[in-house]
């Protein structure tokens, strides 16, 4: 009886996510649909059964979203935010309130179908949903729905000929077998009907031309090499074509060019161009698509011409955006509906920075922000300009920053208004100065952090105490002070935090007693289930203390009773610069 769980879990969030009470007749109808289901024996057909029910059960909205994912293939880890794009750009997601987000509707329906159990949500390291699954059985039941409803066709590489009298929609190409040649499409009749195209890397070599389609509406290439030295004869430059195209998911597809003809798609609300490298130049007739919602040329290196910005007055997501000149950075005002900005500017000045701090304050709504520069400057004046001329909107939730600063920004945001800042739950600052006491007790007041990551460039104080008092909410905690520091931990510091990295000199240590290494863990850390990792700078220690200081270091942490795995790395200061950033990126990709 292993499918009584799910069914459990089905039928109670079915019944728990009523709007109003039912009538008596339909709790009626609902008890004689179930009873046999629930009483006889274990068989799949009583399982699809209660499925069933919790499907119709749905509103009709939240029945389409979930049919959609039949498109993905089995077990597949489906990205959140993805999904709710491609829900915005079908046409899924009803108008709210004017000026609602169409996004944020659909992260509602994306958790109503998750407190109904229709699909499982899945976690990152701070516990928060990132993406989601769907039962094998609950997919087979989608997938049947969706077949009957000619709702997506999903071919699989194999006897791939559409009849021309099926009314096909969108589309799927999957692969279940890996090593399995997949043969192109052969009967192309009907594809002038088709809305969408969803392709899996495995069979890109099925993708008919793009001149077969006329209201193609999604278009999802993600992660197929499109590239030079690829064997596919996919022409992009046909997509200019496509007018009615809401969706274009290029990411990871080693596109080098993007025809200028991409300026026809003024219906265009998604672009994701991410993990293009090879990609340096957007046309400018990208510029004048003023419907674009989300635009992400992250890892592209792409620098746009004055003038062009101002149009994008729909926009909410934009990464990637690399900054040169102040007319730019000036024109980022003008896009007063960003959610959320990644930016890096090529080259720092002063004026530059005013122009982007100026706009900055017009952005009421942002909730990421994520800044960098590609320049080895070390002026601190961008986050000195932040922290004197900006007020943190109380939607920001991440806050990113590789560029040099000093904790005073941080520091005037708090004492000007702390609930500006309420909402923080990741603050991650790769270049730091200096961190004093009086910074430790500040940052760990803020409520709601749950992700803290700092890299300290010149820090002078010997000694960082984490306090007890604060950092409630800490899950994952990084603090690498180099070799002039020792960290340690007040009686009860990081209650639930589940990840620690911290860094120790081994110069200091020795000074301060014979590599004793006092960290102050005794009844600490308890809940950490994934690392303890340490930084051990040698500082101009011989061989024989560099290992003397990391057998005590090991000796320390090995003593706590949940026994964390422990990683202990020796190595250079600029080595541990680079695998810090290289980490934090990773972690922060967006």
């Amino acid at each position: 009886m292993w499918w009584v769980p799910l069914a459990i879990i089905t039928i109670a969030s079915a019944l728990a996510s009523g709007q109003k009470v039912k009538p008596k007749h339909e709790w009626d109808i609902m008890l004689q649909s179930l009873g046999s289901g629930l009483t006889k024996d274990n068989s799949l057909v009583e399982m699809r059964r209660i499925l069933c029910f919790s499907y119709y059960n749905l509103p009709s909205h939240l029945k389409t979203c979930l049919l959609y994912l039949c498109i993905y293939p089995e077990d597949s880890t489906i990205d959140r935010d993805g999904l709710i794009w491609k829900w915005v750009a079908e046409g899924f997601i009803h108008h709210g309130d004017q000026g609602t987000s169409l996004f944020l509707l659909g992260l509602n329906y994306f958790n109503q179908l998750i407190n109904r159990s229709m699909i499982q949500p899945i976690y990152d390291s701070l516990g928060q949903v990132y993406a989601c699954r769907v039962h094998d059985m609950v997919l087979d039941l989608i997938c049947s729905l969706s077949h009957e409803a000619k709702f997506v066709n999903v071919l699989h590489g194999t006897g791939n000929s559409i009849s021309s009298q099926s009314n096909v929609r969108r589309l799927s190409l999957q692969n279940k077998v890996e090593d399995h040649q997949a043969k192109p499409l052969t009967n192309i009749m009907s594809m002038s009907r088709v809305r969408s195209i969803t392709i899996f890397p495995p069979v890109v070599s099925m993708m008919p031309s793009l001149s077969m389609f006329e209201v193609l509406r999604v278009l999802d290439l993600s992660d197929c090499n499109l590239g030079e030295s690829s064997s596919l004869q996919l022409n992009l430059k046909g997509v200019g074509h496509l007018i009615h195209l809401r969706y274009l998911g290029l990411a990871g597809t080693q596109i080098s060019e993007l025809s200028t003809e991409i300026g026809n798609l003024q219906f265009l609300e998604v672009l994701d161009l991410a993990r293009n490298r090879t990609l340096d130049e957007l046309p400018s007739t990208l510029f004048k698509l003023r419907r674009l919602i989300y635009l992400n040329v992250y890892l592209s290196e792409v620098v746009p011409t004055p003038g062009v910005l101002q149009n994008l007055t729909s926009i909410e997501v934009f990464r990637g955006l690399l900054v040169s000149l102040n007319i730019i950075a000036q024109e980022l005002g003008n896009l007063a509906r960003l959610r959320e900005l990644q930016i890096r500017f090529k080259d720092g000045s002063l004026d530059l920075y005013e122009g982007f701090v100026k706009s900055l304050c017009n952005l009421h709504h942002i909730e990421i922000l994520i800044i960098g520069n590609n320049s080895e400057e070390t002026s601190f004046e961008l986050m000195d300009l932040l922290g004197e001329r900006w007020v943190p909107p109380v939607h920001l939730r991440k806050f990113v920053s590789s560029m040099p600063s000093q904790l005073s920004a941080l520091r005037g945001w708090i004492k000007r208004d702390p609930s500006h800042l309420s909402n923080l739950s990741e603050l991650i600052l790769m270049r730091v100065k200096e961190v004093q006491q009086e910074d430790m007790e500040i940052i760990g007041g803020l409520l709601s952090l749950c992700r803290l990551r700092i890299k300290i460039t010149h820090q002078t104080q010997w000694l960082l105490v984490i306090p007890a008092d604060g950092f409630r909410c800490m899950v994952d905690f990084k603090l690498d002070c180099g070799s002039a520091a020792q960290i340690m931990f007040e009686s009860g510091a990081l209650p639930r935090v589940e990840e620690v990295w911290f860094s120790l000199g081994v110069r200091v240590a020795k000074e301060d007693g014979n590599y004793g290494f006092d960290l102050g863990l005794q009844g600490n850390l308890l809940s950490i289930r994934r690392h303890v990792i340490v930084f051990l700078y040698p500082g101009g220690a011989r061989v024989g203390e560099a290992k003397e200081a990391k057998a005590a270091v090991r000796h320390a942490l090995e003593a706590r009773p949940n026994h964390p795995p422990i990683i202990i790395d020796m190595v250079p200061l600029i080595a541990v610069e680079v695998r810090m950033m290289m980490i934090c990126v990773r972690r922060t990709d967006l």
